[in-house]
């Protein structure tokens, strides 16, 4: 039986709250996932112990491997209890954590549709909020050893009783304590600082500089910001010389030689797109109009009918072994690109633990630069590639590889092109500037504004 499209919609829009509705708990759920995989790494490579610099058994490549691995996992923790607590703030559930059930009867109970698990729900809750609070403490509260940034300060979610004056005492001097009575949620309790977070901040820095093993810490860290720095230039030496290398040899050694001689072989023809032959008989032309006017102005003795078709011809022989040399070419050029591809993700695969400290090298690189410099590269980059004038550039491009690979020039393609994939490039780097580095440096984002303007 055929539904009506107002079922479908209906169907849609119950699909979609049921999706909403999901939300708190499939947050909590990644960030109870992440949370196991960082403890996953400290049972299997650190003994149980949290992931540092203490750790004797690796080298800085390895550990600087397991710290940008705890950095991504911590970034998802953050990322999905802030998820998890707002959309618990919008969702009126009745099944709130920590809220004291009101007695109701049996027939109340169906129905509201109240089963007796919620209590077992919010155990549960409960249980991966303290695991996941007992994974993250160490590098909140020891960043020191990590050399990790702490980027998770509001995770710590307590959870007050009206029944359990122990635990009320114990939640005192929570910063992120939160008060629940009878279902109703007090988020005003906060801990208030004697001196403010930055004088703090810069006692702390002067204490750790008045630290006798503050120097060694700072040679540790240059020497492994220098080693970081060492291995992803070289590892983007290697992306880019593997390919390059195994383009040339394959296209002079083992592609080239097995293509001209199946060319010569076969008797292949001259031209291998109708552009290349357009382009070569503009060329003939243009020859043979050199050579009238050349005799019409007198720097050359008058031809014959004959003579003139002779060197026309030789002209014709000439073009027609160039354009096929560049027709095998691009025959070779397919292939060797093939092969340099190939040859790419072959380092990709093989190479997971470089990627990782290149990306970790990119960010220090990217994050670590003056307001003005983000502001200088982001408008240089738009503009390039999805500014105004770009359309002349990305049509150069396309034309250019279409050449190299042998390929007609299609104009309806090229300007297909054109009107989508910087429209596409455009919003993803717009949507990258709002979700990351309006975050990470919003004096960035403003000062490129005010350059854009």
């Amino acid at each position: 039986m055929n539904t009506s499209p107002w079922d479908r919609i209906v169907k849609y829009l119950y699909s979609a709250h049921q999706w909403y509705r999901e939300t708190p708990d499939r947050a909590l759920e990644q960030a109870y996932d992440a949370a196991l995989a960082i403890k996953a790494l400290e049972d299997e490579h650190f003994g149980g112990q949290g992931i540092s610099d203490r750790s004797g058994d690796y080298g800085h490549s390895t550990l600087s491997y397991f710290k940008s691995e705890l950095q991504k996992y911590l970034k998802v923790i953050q990322t999905r209890m802030v998820e998890f607590n707002a959309s618990r703030s919008f969702l009126e559930l009745p099944e709130r954590v920590g809220a004291k059930p009101k007695p109701e009867h049996s027939a109340d109970r169906h129905q509201h549709g109240l089963g007796l698990d919620n209590k077992d729900r919010a155990s549960l809750v409960f249980e991966k909020l303290e695991f996941i609070d007992g994974v993250i403490d160490k590098y909140i509260n020891n960043s020191k050893s990590t050399a990790i940034v702490p980027v998770v300060s509001s995770l710590n979610v307590q959870v007050k009783s009206t029944n359990s004056s122990s635990q009320n005492d114990a939640n005192k001097g929570s910063a992120n304590f939160v008060q629940i009575h009878d279902g109703e949620v007090d988020t005003n309790y906060e801990e208030v600082n004697l001196l403010p977070r930055s004088l703090l901040g810069t006692l702390n820095r002067i204490t750790k500089d008045l630290d006798p093993g503050a120097e060694k810490e700072v040679v540790k860290n240059f020497r492994n910001s220098k080693v970081k720095t060492i291995i992803s230039l070289r590892f983007i030496l290697l992306l880019i010389l593997v390919p390059l290398l195994a383009n040339q040899i394959s296209k002079n050694f083992i592609v080239g030689p097995v293509i001209d001689h199946f060319r010569v072989k076969q008797n292949a023809p001259v031209f291998i797109n109708v552009d290349m032959e357009e382009e070569a008989f503009k060329e003939l032309e243009r020859f043979e109009q050199h050579l009238k006017f050349e005799v019409l102005i007198g720097r050359a003795p008058s031809l014959s009918l004959e003579e003139r078709e002779n060197k026309i011809a030789e002209k014709a022989v000439e073009l027609a072994e160039e354009y096929r040399t560049e027709s095998g070419g691009a025959i070779k050029n397919v292939f060797a690109d093939l092969i340099s591809c190939i040859a790419f993700a072959a380092i990709i695969v093989t190479n997971k633990k470089e990627i990782e400290i290149l990306k970790s090298f990119m960010d220090d690189v990217v994050y670590g630069l003056s307001d003005s410099a983000k502001a200088f590269v982001i408008i240089l980059f738009t503009d390039v590639f999805v500014g105004f004038h770009s359309p002349h550039g990305w049509e150069i491009i396309l034309e250019g590889l279409s050449r190299h690979l042998g390929l007609p020039e299609n104009r309806q393609f090229i300007f297909l092109f054109i009107a989508t994939f910087p429209v596409i490039l455009d919003t993803v780097f717009k949507y990258w500037i709002f979700r990351y580095l309006n975050r990470s440096s919003p004096s960035a984002v403003a000062t490129y504004k005010n350059m854009n303007e």
